[in-house]
């Protein structure tokens, strides 16, 4: 079993670095690792204004590459997010999305019954026309059955869990997470792989630091184009650290995860330059959604001047740290304004491996080579879409952006205390029931007002510039919208993580209870 102790961490990674000598790789195809952070906020990093010191690495990675202010994810929640991500598609597209109730976060917790569809296509997948091996570790919640699991969708190999790190659970009821080598779990969550929720420690980061690290290391021994999707998810609620990170930063345990995943990030970058590949692998580092404001002040990130955070579509819970990384490539030091999404990454990454986007589908992601690698600097005005579940809630189209729904959360859920903007309410913009604007949208200039505090009026020549601007493009996006078929909608107990596979080696099965399927309830 391959438990590791701080102690074989370090040991390991000291073979690691001792095995490394300067050397160039006879691979032609550019490596491509995409650090994928979970509920980190734009504010969280010190190049982008946190004055806790806690990201030295990140802060140097931008000045070694480019540094994107005008980064956003697709959807505020998780699930939907890494569907995107690895699609290029809108989660409306993709499938991950719920049509139980109207403009709803929906994700892919344990008792989910779907995953993503087998109609599409992923990076991996794409990746092998050109022989890359892809590897990922971390956090994969796109459906935990076994034809959701990551090698049933084009990645070759694989160390973390299909879900959440929520938990402890009596297995009577509710089992914990399992987590994964490759095709068969490993152990599971508070179990094999201990998270003390009491006191934030836990060694799953330098886990998945050393897994990622080690794949590189194979890979480039033996001369193979990879992709590594690293997705740590200290930063999610219950946050974790290991004890040499505990207590070291100013922000509490939150700010100590983000130091260890700083670290981490650190000797990955340290590791390519040293095995001689940092010219020939581009590296992007972003985050899912907005830091999750509900779990400040001891568990929260910040979204630094953003309004409200996760769950909602203001700028908090969509605008993401984004930070290319590629030497000899992309000119270090700069910052660019382009607007660019996650989704951006499917079609960038074909790009710089020199493939051909799938032309059978509907793609949202743009390639930002030209913008990347100087050639261009600015892409068409291409707009950025806010979706909530199954609803278009506002649009950005340069420095403005249009407000057709709003809503933050209910009132009875924002009664029983969860609050997804807190200390930030604005009024007739934070609203707790969901108020449509079709007919005269709430637009800000995020330029002058990047926090959503006053809208434009109505009254304005400006306002009605901006309208005249921003309508046709919702009416040409709604128009050629095909909604994929749902994938979040129904939920069963029978589907939990009873029985994975491996289970039998390691007693860790559970009898599977009678299915009774039901619409799922998102509340949010």
């Amino acid at each position: 079993m391959r438990l590791m102790s701080t102690v074989t961490l370090t040991l390991f990674y000291a073979l690691i670095c001792c095995s490394v000598t300067e050397k160039t790789s006879n691979v032609s195809s550019p490596n491509i690792i995409i650090l994928l952070m979970d509920d980190m906020g734009w504010g969280d990093l010190g190049v982008f204004g946190q004055p806790s010191k806690e990201t030295p690495n990140l802060d140097a990675m931008a000045a070694q590459g480019m540094l994107f202010p005008n980064f956003y994810t697709a959807n505020p929640l998780c699930s939907p997010s890494r569907a995107a991500l690895l699609t290029g598609r809108l989660p409306v597209r993709n499938g991950f999305y719920t049509t139980n109730a109207h403009a709803r976060n929906a994700y892919t917790p344990q008792e989910i019954v779907g995953g993503i569809s087998k109609d599409e296509i992923l990076i991996p997948q794409m990746l092998k026309e050109k022989g890359y091996v892809s590897k990922i570790v971390g956090k994969w919640h796109l459906g935990h059955r076994p034809q959701y699991l990551p090698l049933e969708n084009g990645f070759d190999e694989w160390f973390g869990a299909p879900d959440c790190h929520f938990g402890p659970y009596n297995s009577s009821i509710r089992p914990n997470i399992p987590v994964y080598n490759n095709s068969e779990m490993l152990g599971r969550y508070y179990e094999e792989f201990k998270i003390d929720k009491k006191t934030g420690e836990s060694n799953l980061t330098q886990m998945y630091l050393v897994e990622g690290l080690d794949f590189i290391v194979r890979q480039t021994e033996a001369q193979r184009p990879f992709f590594l999707y690293w997705a740590a998810d200290a930063t999610h609620a219950p946050v974790y650290a290991s004890k040499r990170f505990l207590g070291k930063s100013q922000r509490g345990r939150y700010g100590d995860a983000v130091m260890e995943l700083d670290y981490s990030v650190g000797q990955i970058l340290s590791l390519l330059q040293s095995q001689g590949i940092g010219n020939n692998t581009f590296v992007f580092f972003t985050s899912d959604n907005g830091a999750a404001l509900i779990s400040c002040p001891n568990e929260g990130g910040s979204n630094g001047p953003f309004l409200c955070g996760k769950e909602t579509t203001f700028e908090g819970g969509m605008r993401e740290p984004a930070i290319a990384w590629w030497p000899g490539h992309i000119k270090g030091g700069t910052v660019n304004f382009q607007l660019a999404n996650v989704m951006d990454l499917f079609t960038t990454s074909l790009a710089v491996a020199g493939i051909s986007p799938p032309d059978d589908r509907a793609l949202d992601g743009l390639d930002l080579t030209p913008v990347l690698l100087n050639r261009s600097h600015a892409l068409q005005s291409r707009p950025i879409f806010y979706y909530r579940g199954n609803e278009l809630m506002a649009v950005r189209l340069g420095e403005y952006k249009a407000h057709y729904w709003t809503w933050s959360n209910s009132w009875e859920e924002f009664n029983n205390g969860i609050n997804f903007c807190p200390g930030q309410e604005v009024p007739g913009v934070t609203t707790h029931d969901q108020k449509e604007h079709t007919l005269q949208p709430i637009i800000f200039h995020l330029g002058r007002d990047p926090g959503e505090k006053y809208p434009i009026s109505v009254l304005t020549k400006e306002y009605q510039d901006v309208l005249s601007r921003i309508s046709p493009v919702v009416e040409q996006h709604k128009k050629t919208l095909v909604p994929g078929v749902p994938q979040l909608n129904m939920c069963d107990v029978a589907v939990m993580n009873w029985a994975p596979a491996g289970c039998e080696k390691l007693g860790k099965c559970f009898k599977v209870p009678k299915s009774e399927p039901w619409k799922c309830d998102w509340p949010h």
